[in-house]
């Protein structure tokens, strides 16, 4: 069993030393061990043996790779219930970051032997309150966004529409892109309004990202005008806060149920009853097809955006709820408005009269995105990509 002692940058670069900690079975004595470590191409390269004064322990290498299986979702995460588990070290391989994980990022500053990139630092935030005489902490809800998130990061390849994941700080958090920019809702907000090469612009970098994320199995979960930024450079679309994302291939129930205390999984012939799943949804298991899906809470999003039938507690299918939020952000975009849905109306599947009307841009697409989820309403896919009109300057 081995922990990890100190890291210490060398003055080769990307290059560090890891001193390991290796505890003996038989209650010897911990040896420390160095392992030298490279960024450069995602693996260790092998080095000479060398001997540092302060240990007589030579170098030696590991292979390590960062891999990714595309389109496939993401490993299954049994969430523990103190948050401060998720980051501790040794850290797990599907908590790291991939190979270059700065290689897309401009430096902010740069030396002779380094340079230097902003980064954001997320990090769980426990909050414990007396309620009624019992204490109440949101530990487990904040455990379940950010295994969430970690899954999102490190199951999906790298994306220009997608913020970096730059990897795991032991006992702190994850460590992702810094984006200067604001978010979609300020864009939208602003005069004089986007121009329509601007909105299909938007359209087509935003399904791009969507799709890519799709494509490995994944929702985003909380798709909302605040959770798009737009950078302030390029004016590039960053999807972030993926806290609410859930498995395509997943079994989802409502927030209210206690997925943490499941009892062992039934029989081959037994089928798990959720309100948010009919009993003719999908044929039963059969022995020589077991069901082993995952059960994951689904949560509602930030309204008007979220789904209906995320709202109703009916979701089956949370790729295409995240077509309705799409559509929603379209409303939105072509507007250059935030609009609203009166609640007990959306969760109805209704549209009230006019809401769609004197939409110039995206009317006949949010039409379709805006069905009842089990009425045609259409998926996200990147063939839709909009052309932008040749008269437009």
């Amino acid at each position: 069993m081995k922990h990890v002692k100190r890291v210490t940058l060398t003055s080769k670069k990307n290059w560090w030393m890891v001193e390991l900690d290796e505890e003996e079975q038989q209650g010897h004595a911990s040896t420390p061990t160095l392992t030298a470590v490279s960024t450069d191409s995602g693996t260790v390269v092998n080095e000479p043996p060398v001997i540092r004064p302060t240990t007589t322990n030579a170098h030696r290498s590991t292979t390590h790779s960062y891999q990714t299986a595309p389109h496939a979702s993401g490993p299954i995460f049994t969430p523990p219930h103190n948050p401060s588990s998720i980051f501790s070290f040794p850290t797990p391989t599907s908590y790291s970051a991939p190979p270059n994980p700065t290689q897309n990022l401009a430096p902010c500053a740069t030396g002779s032997a380094s340079e230097l990139f902003k980064c954001i630092v997320k990090k769980p935030n426990v909050v414990q309150l007396e309620i009624n005489g019992e204490m109440q902490s949101n530990a487990r809800d904040v455990t379940t966004q950010f295994l969430a998130e970690l899954r999102v990061y490190t199951t999906v390849t790298g994306h220009r529409n997608i913020a970096a994941f730059l990897g795991s700080l032991e006992n702190v958090g994850m460590v992702l892109e810094y984006i200067d920019g604001r978010t979609l809702w300020d864009v939208v907000r602003e005069r004089p309004e986007l121009t329509v090469e601007k909105k299909i612009d938007y359209h087509n970098q935003l399904l791009d990202g969507l799709t890519h994320l799709h494509s490995f199995g994944l929702s985003h979960g909380d798709l909302s005008l605040l959770n798009v930024q737009v950078t302030n450079s390029s004016d590039t679309i960053k999807l972030l806060d993926f806290g609410r994302s859930v498995a395509a291939d997943s079994n989802y129930v409502s927030p209210d149920e206690d997925i943490y205390d499941q009892p062992p999984p039934p029989p081959p012939l037994a089928r798990r009853i959720s309100r948010f799943a009919s009993n003719a949804s999908a044929p039963p298991p059969t022995p020589s097809r077991p069901s082993f899906h995952k059960v994951e809470q689904i949560h509602p999003g930030t309204r008007p955006f979220s789904a209906p039938e995320v709202l109703r507690g009916e979701c089956q299918d949370a790729l295409l709820a995240d077509a309705y939020s799409f559509g929603m952000i379209l409303v939105c975009l072509d507007r250059c408005a935030l609009v609203d849905l009166k609640p007990w109306e959306q969760r109805k599947d209704a549209i009230p009269r006019g809401f769609l009307d004197g939409l110039n841009v995206f009317g006949p697409r949010c039409v379709e995105y805006l069905k009842r989820w089990n009425s045609g309403r259409r998926r996200l896919v990147k063939e839709d990509m909009m052309d932008v009109p040749m008269d437009i300057q």
